[in-house]
């Protein structure tokens, strides 16, 4: 097995295919750029994205650097298929485009060979180094294992991919990808971070163990980890924060205050420091915000602050890699 050097911080570029809110072309181009500015040389993306935005963006973007010079990743599983759209709606699951293409499930051989080719296409690039099965645990876990993940394996061994993994939110679901397939990487969403640590327990010393990376996303707890102060008004897992999860994240706050440390930099360090981690995938709206979290991840953080965290209760010592 083989992972491509991802390098500490790599580009999510969910938000380039009008995540949540429509983004300006050049507003997409200038963002990437200052990802590419600020040392990012892996960059991640998937037809699900904007229903093919994110991938045009992020090909033609890349299309004007050495191709041995960057990795990118994206995902497999959802077909995109174009449909009449005569009212001009809108997607509806979250992205701001003419909902004109639908998403439909397909784990097949085919359906994976297909998916590849046309983000080939959208991207207009050569090859793509890092194929992801994407959120299989939403349509169906056990075909995903049994249909997906053996042609992904396929692709591997005929050269038309570098690596292979999966991508998803559930680190159960995660686990029993990796002990069904010979997979190179995972992309493992929000499920270990400074706030907490569900992964950690079986999944991520499997992955050390099988020689599986782990692409760490989502490590903002969905932003409530994205800002010095934690605001009342946070998100957790995309739903106003419950009181007792807020309530820790001010914690985690006012103890990185105390040291110096802006709590979105000591989140994304921690997130970054565990030994099974390949990297840490992150998002932005705009070119400022990418430089910015460039620079948090290249902070100095006193070890005196991780110490802390411990004795406070909201870390345990063995999850101090720092």
């Amino acid at each position: 097995m083989s992972v491509p050097e991802l390098g500490r911080l790599g580009f999510g570029a969910a938000g380039i295919g009008n995540l949540n809110r429509a983004m300006d072309s050049d507003v997409a181009a200038a963002t990437l750029a200052a990802g590419w500015d600020a040392g990012i040389r892996y960059f991640d993306t998937a037809p699900h994205y904007g229903l093919g935005l994110s991938e045009r963006r992020v090909g033609a973007f890349l299309a004007g650097k050495p191709r041995e010079d960057f990795v990118i990743s994206t995902k497999v599983g959802r077909v995109l298929e174009s449909v009449e759209n005569p009212s001009g709606a809108r997607d509806e699951q979250g992205f701001d485009v003419p909902a004109d293409t639908v998403r439909r499930w397909d784990p097949s051989e085919a359906g994976i060979r297909r998916s590849i080719e046309d983000s080939l296409t959208r991207t207009g690039l050569n090859r793509i180094d890092i194929a992801y099965l994407h959120d299989p645990d939403v349509y169906d876990l056990e075909a995903g294992i049994r249909k997906a993940l053996p042609a992904l394996v396929k692709l591997r061994e005929e050269g038309l991919v570098s690596a292979i993994g999966v991508g998803a939110n559930s680190a159960k679901a995660l686990r029993e990808c990796v002990l069904g397939a010979d997979l190179d990487i995972i992309m493992l969403a929000g499920r270990y971070t400074l706030l907490e640590q569900p992964g950690a327990a079986d999944l991520m010393p499997l992955c050390l163990e099988r020689g599986v990376g782990i692409a760490n996303v989502g490590v903002y707890n969905s932003g409530l980890l994205a800002r010095p102060v934690v605001p009342e008004d946070a998100n957790y897992n995309y739903e106003p924060a419950p009181a007792d999860i807020l309530a820790r994240a001010k914690a985690l706050a006012a103890c990185c205050d105390e040291f110096g440390v802006e709590l979105p930099a000591a989140a994304l360090q921690f997130a970054a420091a565990h030994p099974a981690v390949s990297t840490v995938v992150v998002g932005a709206s705009n070119p400022d915000q990418i430089t910015q979290t460039a620079a948090r991840m290249a902070a100095q953080i006193p070890p005196e602050l991780w110490t802390a965290l411990v004795s406070r209760g909201l870390l345990t010592e063995d999850l101090v890699f720092a």
